[in-house]
């Protein structure tokens, strides 16, 4: 039996964990930091809360050559949150609105958020992640993200 695919992603971020929290369930700081970079976000519905759910629109700024999950030019997901643990890690499992099946299924994604230092190490994984995700861009993509995520909360914590 093959092992469920689980893309990981690191960085130690310069704010504390309740800051970095405070963006991992506000849908305003999420337009800004979760979209891989190229790409532009959009919320269509948000409710952070174990059950509750989001719907969230991906856009490629540059349509050309762009290759959508859901449209040639846009990636729709939707989620539900699993587990909220205040300050400490957010879980929600994903799915992609598309006709692929490369893309069908439901991801976990992970966010572990720990006190490190003077600010705290996030730790990102994503379970299960359909076989139509490039395994390195995934990685490219998570790891901007968590770079976005960096700029978004180390800016609002200094």
């Amino acid at each position: 039996m093959t092992e469920p695919r689980i893309d990981r992603a690191e960085r130690r971020i310069a704010a504390s964990p309740e800051t970095v929290y405070r963006a991992l369930i506000d849908p305003d700081a999420w337009v800004r930091w979760l979209p891989p970079n190229g790409m532009t976000g959009r919320i269509e519905a948000f409710d952070p809360r174990p059950g509750g759910g989001y719907r969230m629109e991906l856009s490629y700024d540059d349509p050309t050559g762009a290759r959508g999950k859901t449209t040639s030019d846009s990636d729709v997901v939707e989620g539900r949150f699993w587990r909220l643990d205040p300050d400490r890690e957010v879980v929600h499992l994903v799915t992609f609105e598309s006709d692929d099946e490369a893309y069908a299924g439901e991801m976990r994604m992970t966010w572990r958020v720990e006190p490190d230092g003077e600010g705290s190490l996030v730790e990102f994984a994503a379970e299960d992640v359909p076989p139509g995700i490039d395994p390195e861009d995934h990685v490219v993509g998570l790891t901007a993200s968590l770079a976005q995520l960096a700029a978004e909360v180390e800016q609002s914590d200094a």
